[in-house]
């Protein structure tokens, strides 16, 4: 399934960064192309629309899931007088990246109903003894 995926790295993200540290902005940029590669190829792999809207929302189970590790991560570094930029800069990034996928016009509906009945079945699923 052709689906067109424009991921991009927000300016704001690459400026909070130090200017004399590159490597984290190579290791951010490192990981939007192995995420935008995933993508791709799990969309040209999907037979349907539904099949593209599961791959879609795997990554954002797993953005939203790093959002919030990085944003846990803030307030413990700055209790141990450390920077908390870098986690920042990661939680902020993740949280750019879900909403560029939620952009693609046909698939955020699919995406919605794709996380609606994986509640529903995970319901049932936990439900049972």
């Amino acid at each position: 399934m052709d689906v067109d995926l424009d991921l991009g790295i927000p300016r704001g993200v690459l400026e909070s960064l130090p200017e004399e540290d590159d490597t984290a902005e190579r290791d951010i940029r490192r990981a939007v192309a192995g995420y935008r590669r995933a993508l791709e190829d799990g969309f040209d792999a999907a037979a349907d629309e539904g099949e593209a809207a599961a791959v879609a929302t795997d990554f954002l189970e797993y953005a939203e899931a790093r959002a919030e590790t990085y944003d846990e991560f803030v307030p413990e570094l700055r209790a141990w007088g450390q920077s908390p930029i870098y986690a920042i800069a990661w939680r902020d990034l993740y949280i750019e990246l879900a909403g560029q996928v939620y952009e693609i016009d046909w698939l955020a509906e699919r995406i919605d109903r794709e996380r609606n009945y994986r509640l529903v079945d995970d319901g049932i699923r936990f439900g049972k003894d």
